[in-house]
């Protein structure tokens, strides 16, 4: 059993749940919204200086079943190149 985490920009949210949804990759999840943080891309507080905020998606899996969701990740990140999202 694996824990898989993603964190990413709630910018891109929708985006990553259709390529998760479309792969069959998200069964049973947790999603904690409204993170705030700093990370390689930049802040992310959700105040009027920086008003963007992040979310975390948690996922116990089959090892196998990360590996997949791992690629799905990085699909969605080519199209997102500077939104911030990383997959742990």
């Amino acid at each position: 059993m694996k824990r898989v985490e993603i964190i990413a920009n709630q910018s891109i949210e929708e985006d990553l749940f259709d390529n998760l949804k479309r792969k069959n990759l998200l069964g049973h999840y947790t999603k904690i919204p409204g993170v705030m943080g700093v990370g390689n891309s930049g802040p992310r507080m959700g105040d009027h200086i920086w008003p963007e905020e992040n979310f975390i998606l948690i996922i116990y899996c089959e090892e196998s079943e990360a590996e997949e969701i791992r690629k799905a990740v990085e699909e969605v990140k080519t199209f997102f190149p500077d939104e911030g999202i990383k997959v742990f």
